[in-house]
């Protein structure tokens, strides 16, 4: 609220007023009504008497004499309290009036007085006092920051937030070349290579052995009619892998891949849209998802799925993602992709099967055990028998058998160094070497901290690194090699 203006003129009083003393009273609207009448006694009689005495709106002076007057107290300095016993009546008012540090009210409580003083405040027709934290008259009132919570004034530091930092973006490095160019399209988006071809030819025993026991469950407990249906439906199952909703459901719930975020997507795209217009590939081909993991790492997943981890799209420059997505895309393109999905679809119910054979067999073995060695030593008989008879008998199923995680590991290996060149022919080549090297470095690192602790990390046998799907970094970099001289 606004601050009233001071009286045009003060009384004239004679005497000089003491050093301190609040300010002269102003002049009372009435000043030609009658003098107040004190009870108890004749009027009290001012210095320079014969003129007339102030009046006070209201009734008589309350608590005696003017201050200062004849008979009165002395006068009141800040900080003392009145020496009258009563404190004055405010009109309408039925309690005391408050005290003020500093002195009394000055001006009194009638029309056109000023307000009251507060410590700090200037005189009368001065600026209206300022409160703490608050921005004078008219100024903003206290902030409210919300229910249940303390208000805060204006000028009053908010409580400190907790510092949740940002995750790094790393610098953004890439060459645009095709950025507003118009993009000229393949005529093949997708295609099956030797190394697809491959991966499908050695799935083949597995899914006949699939077929076998997809159909025997079938028919033997659904009946004929209905077990062919259930077969028919499981080999038409495969076309799943080319549908889109069910891939983004496999990549979800199967591969924990999620949908970018808004930032993730700003940062993906652009890069994303470089490679597939280097690859001659329409970009909405394909599926972008993220995968939250520390890794450096990416997957090319069922026929439309590209994951890419949270570790990659922030932490390496944008050159090198592009290399690892060029990488990605060459797996689609190459047929790997859908090519691995389909063989492992088809030769799922095989692989139950035989883990279930091989549980039984365990079990039959535990249970021998308990009765005698020799009932133990019969079974063992028993099974090899079966398994010798059954490459006897159908060797063209049982040998592909169990020759195929080889051939699928080598079929693997030969799809990443396709992979790799597909990048390199996209003019990623330097960056996909440094990709490789930091794998490299991180295997160093963990044989470093390993020898540290006294321990040795066991390097791969001979037939492990056969089971291997990818093969190892200065294979890859001997394989990037003619590139590398080429972009130099």
């Amino acid at each position: 609220m606004s601050q009233p203006p001071g009286p045009p003129h003060e009384p004239a009083y004679p005497g000089t007023p003491y050093p301190g003393t609040a300010p002269p009273p102003p002049e009372y609207p009435g000043a030609s009504a009658p003098p107040p009448q004190y009870p108890g006694g004749p009027e009290p009689q001012y210095p320079g008497a014969g003129g007339p005495a102030p009046q006070y709106p209201g009734g008589p002076y309350p608590g005696g004499p003017y201050p200062g007057g004849p008979g009165g107290p002395g006068p009141r300095y800040p900080g003392t309290a009145a020496a009258s016993p009563a404190p004055p009546q405010y009109p309408g008012a039925g309690s005391p009036a408050p005290h003020y540090p500093g002195g009394p009210y000055p001006g009194g409580p009638g029309p056109g007085g000023p307000g009251p003083q507060y410590p700090g405040a200037p005189g009368p027709g001065g600026p209206a006092p300022q409160y703490p934290g608050v921005g004078g008259v008219g100024g903003p009132g206290p902030q409210y920051p919300g229910p249940g919570a303390e208000p805060r004034f204006a000028g009053q530091q908010p409580e400190p937030k907790p510092f949740i930092p940002r995750p790094a973006v790393a610098p953004d490095d890439l060459d645009y070349r095709h950025q507003g160019s118009r993009v000229h399209l393949a005529s093949h988006q997708r295609g099956a290579d030797a190394t697809a071809i491959g991966q499908l030819a050695t799935q083949v025993p597995g899914a006949l052995v699939s077929l076998a026991v997809v159909s025997a469950f079938a028919l033997g407990l659904l009946g004929t009619v209905l077990g062919w249906v259930v077969v028919v439906a499981w080999l038409a199952s495969g076309a799943l892998v080319f549908h889109r909703p069910t891939e983004l459901r496999f990549a979800r719930h199967v591969l924990k891949l999620r949908e970018p975020l808004a930032e993730e997507r700003a940062r993906l795209e652009p890069i994303w849209r470089e490679v597939t217009a280097r690859a001659g590939i329409a970009a909405d081909t394909y599926e972008l998802m993220i995968e939250n993991s520390e890794d450096l790492n990416a997957v090319a997943a069922a026929g439309h799925v590209v994951g890419v981890t949270t570790y990659s799209l922030n932490k390496i420059p944008s050159s090198n993602l592009a290399a690892v997505l060029a990488h990605e895309l060459g797996h689609h393109t190459g047929g790997h992709a859908w090519a691995g999905l389909l063989g492992y679809w088809y030769s799922l119910p095989g692989r139950l099967a035989w883990a279930f054979t091989r549980a039984l067999a365990r079990i039959a073995l535990a249970v021998a055990g308990v009765f005698s060695a020799a009932a133990t030593g019969l079974l063992i008989l028993f099974m090899g028998m079966f398994v010798v008879a059954g490459f006897l008998v159908a060797w063209y199923i049982t040998v592909p058998l169990v020759v195929a995680p080889y051939l699928l590991a080598w079929a693997g290996r030969l799809g990443e160094l396709r992979a790799d060149q597909q990048a390199a022919a996209l003019g990623f080549a330097p960056e996909m070497a440094e990709v490789l090297h930091h794998f490299q470095a991180e295997e160093d690192a963990a044989k470093s901290a390993a020898a540290a602790r006294g321990k040795k990390l066991q390097e791969p046998t001979g037939l492990a690194r056969l089971l291997s799907t990818h093969p190892d970094n200065h294979t890859r970099l001997r394989a990037l090699e003619p590139y590398l001289q080429l972009a130099r």
